[in-house]
Parts: structure tokens; sequence; C-alpha cells
């Protein structure tokens, strides 16, 4: 793909708070460290928009893979970085495997359309929920929301997730439940009250409706959606196994899943960690997306 962007390596320490872990025990001791590349850095701020702009339309173009579409509900926002009172979503009724970097439409503080392309139909539950979202959390560039299967199904019990995997620790301590649900988000107080639940979290179940996930990038925004929506799924499974046999699922020890957090639920990791995912949708779509 092309882009100025560079990157880099460099070395990832990691550190266990509170009780000793037995994989920070080892890790200390550890001959390989792990090595994780710097994130693109850009010239200028319209070369910047332009790259983003291609992640978010490859954004979409993996949620189609996966089937995170649901008639022509779902929405990723792209806080813009010339503008950060603005940004970039899917216009109302593209189809996220069609999905191109032309396609986008940016949108203002007030829900008007201001640029984009020849679609310029704004999803109201989309800016309700995103605009809430980018205002309270300076921090996040990108947004995400749609009606997976897995994870909506899970999001009907009205619980957190258990950290019982490698993969869900990196949602430990680090995700909300929104336990309201009021229709379709298309009042300004009910995107506030969800920003507001989801506080400094990297990600909301919001219950009977679906997950939603932030980040300071696409990358990191897009793989906590997919990790989130596994880690739904592996629940699932593993309490209707585990309650078949009158048991319960074991839970990783608190010290462990809190020194793998640091590991695989930082920023850094959620894009690195997106990186295949992103080649992927390059290779099997020529890069159609960047039109």
């Amino acid at each position: 793909m092309a882009s100025s962007a560079t990157t880099e390596t460099v070395p990832s320490t990691v550190s266990a708070k509170g009780p000793q872990s037995t994989q920070a025990a080892g890790a200390a001791s550890a001959k390989v460290k792990m090595q994780m590349p710097r994130m693109p850095k850009f010239s200028t701020k319209l070369e910047e928009r332009e790259y983003l702009k291609g992640r978010l339309a490859a954004a979409f173009r993996i949620f189609g893979k996966y089937g995170y579409d649901e008639g022509v509900a779902g929405h990723i926002t792209l806080r813009d970085p010339i503008d950060p009172t603005t940004f970039w979503v899917n216009p109302f009724g593209r189809a996220f495997s069609l999905m191109t970097k032309s396609d986008l439409i940016q949108v203002d503080h007030h829900g008007t359309v201001i640029d984009g392309g020849p679609n310029r139909l704004l999803n109201a539950a989309a800016f309700m929920i995103h605009s809430a979202i980018h205002e309270a959390r300076p921090d996040v560039l990108c947004a995400a929301h749609s009606h997976s299967l897995h994870g909506r199904a899970f999001c009907s019990l009205g619980r957190p997730l258990d950290i019982i995997t490698q993969d869900a620790c990196a949602f430990y301590n680090d995700h909300v439940v929104y336990k309201q649900f009021n229709g379709i988000v298309l009042a300004a107080e009910e995107g506030k009250n969800i920003a507001e639940v989801l506080g400094n979290k990297k990600a909301a179940l919001l219950q009977n409706h679906g997950l939603l996930t932030v980040g300071r990038s696409v990358e990191e925004t897009v793989f906590w959606f997919v990790s989130l929506e596994k880690s739904c799924y592996a629940q699932l499974l593993a309490d209707a196994a585990a309650a078949g046999r009158g048991g319960e699922t074991v839970k990783i020890d608190e010290a462990d899943a809190a020194f793998t957090y640091k590991t695989v639920g930082t920023p850094a990791a959620g894009w690195f960690s997106a990186k295949p995912m992103f080649d992927l949708i390059h290779e099997e779509t020529k890069g159609q997306y960047l039109e």
C-alpha cells in the first residue's frame, strides 16, 4: 500500500503490578524479547488524512468479509486529522464490502455533511453515538459499532466478558456493559449516555444491541472489534459446554490476566495485531478500496 509513512522496530517492555504472576516471572529471564514496530508518521496533515481514509475504507471491507453487516446497520468513524471536530463515516446504505475511500463522507459537530462522496446520506444513529464518543474522548481516533452475530447474542446476557482465554485478556478491566436499550439511537442524550458509560475503556457491550470498540488508530479499533466478537463466541461455546457438564469455565488468575493485558491489550498491540487483516484485504481487493 502506497504511503510515505515509515516504520521502525523498537523493543516492547512489559511489567506486572501487584502480586507476581507466573508469566511475569518467566518473562524476566526470557532470552527473546517482543519487538513492536512503530505506527506510521506523515509529513503533512493532508497526507495523513488520505492515508487514514484509505485505512477506514479497508476497515469496512474487513467488516464485510467477516459478516458484520446487517442490512444498513453499523458504522465506523475516523476523526479528521485536519479538523478534529469533524469525522469521516460510511454513507447510509452503502455496502461494507463495496466501500471505497471516495465513498466516505465528512460530518461536522452539527451533523451536517460537509464533504465526501456522491451519496451524502447520514445514518442518524451513527452521528448520535460517534459524535458523543469523539467529543468525550479526545484520545479516540476511530470508533466502530455493528451488530455482529455472536456479539449481539452475548450482549443479550447483560454481563461483562469473563477472562477465560489469552485473547480475552486484552479486555481485562477494559470494557463495560451498557445496560440500557431504548431502541435505535436517535436522540443525542442516548449517545452521551453511551459515551459516559464507556468512560476511558476500549470497548462496550451494548445490552440487547451489539459491540462498540474505540482506539487510537483505525487498525486498533478494528482488531478490538474482531477480537471481542470472537471472545464473545468463545465464551458462549465454553459456557454452554461447562453447563452441560454441570460445572463452569476456568477463569484466568487476576495477576496473570493483568500481566497478559500489558502485552496484548495496548494500543500498539492492537494496531500491529490488525496488520494481517489489512494486508489480506488489500491483496484480495487489489487495493480497490483506495479508489
